[in-house]
């Protein structure tokens, strides 16, 4: 089934013009991983409108302020990265490419800090694929060059496509099946279940207005 420009505007209102543009390529994207029933695109498109401002961000910007910075590492795991970049907060603050390659370095496939990888692939399209492996997986499954054109996640066909991908290799399908949202949201924004996700009671909102206007 898919999803008409008047429902999406409806589920995600803040979409405006770009509603008109990922209509296409999210129905070929959705129809490509099996995102095809009432509960999986409802759960879909609430979580891809609550990660991406309702499609109208499809890069992290990392721009923090130093109490931003001191606030999220505190609140962080001790020995996390997050919580040792709090003596650095002034250093990276205001700086999205500081920031980047200071979260990102060294993780997730990226070279170290100094090697510039962590902002060169951070988070980008609906689900924010973020890391050199992961933009290295996700390239091979939708067929394009991510790690030399990281950029081409900010269009709306690959955009849209990535964001299917991840949905069907984390098997998100499954959980939509459940209407098990909080765990959906919870692998999304923290990678692991068990956990409140930022913004949930945003996702549970917008998944129910989806489940409405898809009736």
């Amino acid at each position: 089934m898919p999803i008409t420009q008047q429902q999406l505007l409806q589920i995600l209102p803040n979409a405006g013009r770009q509603a008109g543009v990922f209509v296409p390529v999210l129905n070929a994207a959705m129809g490509k991983y099996g995102i095809v029933t009432r509960l999986r695109i409802a759960a879909f498109i609430a979580q891809i409108g609550h990660e991406s401002g309702h499609l109208t961000r499809l890069v992290e910007s990392l721009n923090y302020r130093a109490d931003r910075i001191v606030a999220l590492g505190n609140a962080a795991s001790p020995g996390s990265r997050w919580r040792a970049l709090v003596p650095r907060a002034a250093e990276l603050a205001g700086s999205s490419v500081r920031m980047g390659n200071a979260v990102y370095g060294g993780r997730m496939g990226n070279g170290p800090e100094a090697s510039g990888e962590g902002y060169l692939y951070r988070g980008r399209g609906p689900i924010q694929i973020t890391g050199k492996d992961n933009y290295r997986a996700c390239g091979d499954a939708i067929g394009v060059d991510l790690i030399g054109n990281p950029e081409l996640l900010e269009q709306p066909q690959y955009a849209a496509l990535s964001a299917a991908w991840y949905w069907s290799v984390s098997g998100l399908n499954s959980l939509a099946d459940a209407g098990d949202i909080q765990s959906i949201g919870s692998l999304i924004n923290t990678g692991s279940k068990g956990k409140v996700p930022n913004g949930a009671a945003d996702r549970l909102a917008l998944y129910q207005t989806a489940l409405r206007v898809l009736a």
